[in-house]
């Protein structure tokens, strides 16, 4: 009975995990399982304790750490950039007019639908734009600030 109880509190650690994703409560998610599997092969209740904490602290202060400096993204890290990440902050060439509804640029040598960010903005065909942000398949993108006198949006106050 207690190995099903342990199991139900790391079960809902896991799930308040999923909402507050700070890599907190995992851990004492998996000290929770590590308790189940001490009241599994029959501990009593002061071992199942002792694992939980033992166990929610090692990996507070040993896997946690490992797990959020791989997580940081490549900007934050210093590290190359791929994928998504890759292309944000890059320059596109306007293929097909480009505003908050519909649009086609070439980033990279690669056709993007794209979407204006300011939504009050539109851009034609062979004008450069920045990506600003990527949202699934879809360059949300902006005046670029080497083609012209504007502002990007984190400069704006």
């Amino acid at each position: 009975m207690d190995a099903v109880v342990w199991i139900v509190l790391g079960v809902v650690l896991a799930v308040a995990e999923i909402f507050t994703t700070t890599l907190f409560l995992i851990m004492f998610g998996v000290g929770a399982f590590a308790a189940a599997g001490a009241a599994a092969l029959g501990a009593p209740v002061a071992v199942q304790a002792l694992v939980f904490a033992v166990v929610s602290a090692l990996s507070l202060v040993f896997v946690r750490p490992v797990i959020r400096r791989h997580s940081r993204s490549a900007l934050e890290s210093g590290e190359q950039p791929f994928g998504v990440e890759a292309i944000e902050g890059s320059t596109a060439l306007v293929l097909e007019r480009v505003d908050a509804e519909h649009g086609l640029v070439k980033i990279d040598g690669e056709l993007w639908t794209a979407r204006s960010y300011d939504t009050t903005q539109t851009f034609e065909p062979g004008q450069r734009v920045r990506v600003i942000k990527v949202r699934g398949a879809t360059a949300l993108v902006w005046q670029d600030d080497v083609s012209s006198a504007g502002e990007l949006p984190e400069a704006r106050g």
